[in-house]
């Protein structure tokens, strides 16, 4: 019995002992995981229950050139109620008054938001959605409604900030103003003027520390950001909103009545270069006109006759003919090896001048002229063109820009007909805007210039940068030769047999040239062959004041297809819009009507625009474009529904404009 109390009492020793080691090691444990791993393993709880995330900042405005509005940042809210953080008491006291105030803000009966609070509160709801998409005046009311101006933790609000890019505009230039976008990887996409000028108008991330409270749910702690975001400056593009919608209109017009693929315009002030209206159209399925893709800027083609200008150029300066030179145009026939040049005119235009050869866009002319006076040295009509940059790029900030081609004998595609078809336009290949660039350095006096399309940036009032205009060449040919070529380019519109001689009207001057190019030729199937119709110029024709170009591909052939019919009378129209508003003689007595439904669309919006009113005016069936000016210009806030014309607006006509802060538009 002694034996077996001795033994139990030695295992109860062992027994002890090993607890005593247990506790001594657990004891070890946990003053080594606080003292040598506790900032590890707290800063790893922390990670899981409390996270830093970035606050998008807001991105500076983007404006036109008069300040209106093209792209603005909207702040948006979204309201949730943690029902756990609120006691009963407070509940049950403030409920029935907040799910009221809700009500009355939101137009839905108050009896839907207090069933919404409750059902929180009974389900211990921490991320119950209240409301999205609020803007910052009603997220200031909602703030201090009751219950939840007790704040986040008494009153169990939660607000969550996001911010949305809006165009005032619509669709009006949607391509030009474009986007810049950033993928998960931080990638980024940048389109038009907002992709552009991103590095002015995209600011500094500010930080906020969120708790988790539910898988995948994120509370803000606080009510203050640890830092706040910057937000980013302004930009002032040189884009003026009515030549923009003057562009816009006139050349949906066409497109339209003749049912082409794509078209874009480009309208450039001479002196300066700045870019005041850029509008790029394409068909959809349903043919619709959309901003689908930025040919202005980024397609590169066959330029067609509107290149016949550069040839020109290039064999005056190398003195190689003269405007007075005479050229036989071979019945409009001329066999080169293998091919052969056409004129458009059956039986061609006999011997004539140079000048007279450009006026009709002789293309047999061209090619001989060209091809007779360079073939025992093409390489000095390359050069010659290259010293005119036209195989640069116009390193226009905008993305995508096409790539000129301007090929070297011996280059692949080169053979014994090159010179004779690049003369007129094929075998190389230039965008609008640097066919335009061109266009507007002759206007110019030889100068070339950069497109440009900022003015400025700004902070508030403070001017941050300034852009002036850039001189890419100073004289890309001589005095001589400018003023040779600017008076031709006036025959085309003036002179009775000039291939633009339909757009003359006796009340105001323009200088251009057509063109109209193939595409799909390779090959001999007529069904295939589609066209690009040009018209390129300037006015008014002395002391020009803008150039402009006008390119619609693919009109239907049925309906017509040469540059002087598809889109020469655009750029009528446009000039006569521009004239209308700021005359560039002492008086334009009488304006040829050439798009009826722009013109009385242009004459309303002048009419309202013009008076001192005091009541709200009627804008339906006004283009949207138009009725944003006439409301901002009142002090208004605008809101915009849908592209196009104006359908229905939210404050009555004759309604007192004192009584009016915001008025939403409906456009169809």
């Amino acid at each position: 019995m002694a034996f077996s109390s001795k033994h139990i009492l030695t295992r109860l020793y062992l027994v002890s002992g090993g607890l005593f080691l247990f506790a001594g090691f657990v004891l070890f444990k946990l003053v080594s995981i606080q003292m040598v791993h506790g900032d590890k393993y707290k800063a790893l709880a922390m990670k899981r229950t409390e996270k830093m995330f970035t606050i998008p900042p807001n991105r500076g405005n983007l404006y036109s050139d008069d300040g209106s509005l093209l792209a603005t940042s909207v702040s948006k809210y979204t309201i949730r109620f943690d029902a756990v953080t609120v006691k009963d008491e407070d509940f049950k006291k403030f409920v029935h008054p907040l799910a009221a105030k809700l009500g009355g803000l939101l137009n839905k009966p108050s009896s839907y938001y207090e069933k919404l609070l409750r059902k929180a509160k009974t389900n211990k709801s921490r991320y119950a959605l209240i409301a999205r998409n609020l803007d910052y005046s009603q997220y200031i009311s909602v703030k201090d409604f009751p219950l939840f101006n007790m704040g986040p933790y008494r009153g169990g609000l939660i607000v969550d900030q996001k911010t949305v890019r809006e165009h005032p505009l619509g669709k009006i230039a949607e391509r030009s103003v474009g986007y810049e976008r950033f993928d998960e990887n931080g990638y980024a996409t940048r389109v038009g003027l907002e992709g552009a000028f991103g590095q002015y108008l995209r600011g500094k991330e500010g930080k906020r520390l969120k708790q988790k409270i539910a898988k995948g749910q994120w509370k803000p702690i606080g009510l203050d950001n640890i830092i706040e975001p910057k937000d980013g400056y302004d930009v002032i593009s040189t884009i003026d909103i009515n030549i923009q919608d003057i562009a816009h209109h006139a050349l949906l017009g066409q497109l339209e009545k003749y049912k082409a693929d794509h078209g874009c315009v480009i309208v450039m002030e001479t002196r300066t270069g700045e870019i005041k209206a850029i509008s790029n159209l394409g068909r959809t399925e349903d043919n619709k006109y959309y901003e689908r893709l930025n040919y202005a800027i980024g397609e590169s083609h066959e330029p067609g006759s509107t290149f016949k200008l550069m040839s020109l150029v290039a064999a005056l300066e190398d003195k190689v003919i003269d405007t007075s030179s005479v050229i036989d145009t071979e019945k409009g026939k001329w066999r080169l090896y293998d091919r052969t040049v056409r004129d458009s005119k059956h039986g061609g235009y006999g011997e004539i001048s140079v000048a007279r050869a450009f006026e009709v866009s002789s293309n047999t002319a061209f090619a001989k002229m060209i091809h007779n006076n360079y073939k025992d040295k093409p390489q000095a009509y390359v050069n010659r063109l290259m010293r005119m940059d036209l195989h640069k790029e116009l390193e226009m900030p905008i993305k995508g820009e096409g790539k000129p081609v301007i090929r070297n004998p011996g280059d692949k595609g080169w053979s014994g007909i090159s010179l004779a078809w690049m003369s007129h336009g094929y075998e190389v290949s230039l965008t609008p805007l640097q066919t335009l660039a061109f266009y507007n350095a002759i206007a110019n006096d030889g100068e070339l210039l950069r497109p440009r399309l900022i003015k400025e940036v700004k902070e508030w009032n403070t001017t941050i940068r300034k852009f002036e205009k850039e001189v890419i060449n100073p004289a890309i040919c001589s005095q001589e030769t400018a003023q040779k070529v600017q008076q031709l380019l006036k025959n085309v519109v003036e002179k009775e047999h000039g291939t633009g001689h339909r757009l003359y009207a006796p009340n105001f001057s323009m200088a251009g040239k057509t063109g109209t190019a193939q595409k799909n030729y390779v090959g001999k199937d007529p069904d295939k062959l589609r066209y690009i119709s040009t018209f390129a110029g300037y006015f008014p024709a002395d002391d020009p004041k803008y150039s402009c170009i006008v390119v619609i591909h693919e009109p239907d052939k049925s309906v017509g297809y040469y540059g002087a019919d598809v889109s020469g009378p655009v750029f009528k129209s446009i000039a006569q819009k521009i004239y209308a508003n700021n005359p560039l003689i002492d008086e334009v007595a009488s304006l040829e009507p050439f798009n009826k439904v722009l013109n009385e669309a242009y004459e309303g919006y002048y009419e309202e625009a013009s008076k001192s009113l005091t009541i709200m005016p009627n804008l339906k069936g006004m283009s949207g474009m138009d009725a944003i000016s006439i409301l901002e210009n009142l002090g208004l806030q605008v809101e915009i529904k849908g592209n196009g014309k104006v359908k229905k607006q939210s404050i009555t006509e004759g309604t007192a404009l004192s009584k009016v802060s915001k008025i939403v538009l409906d456009l169809s």
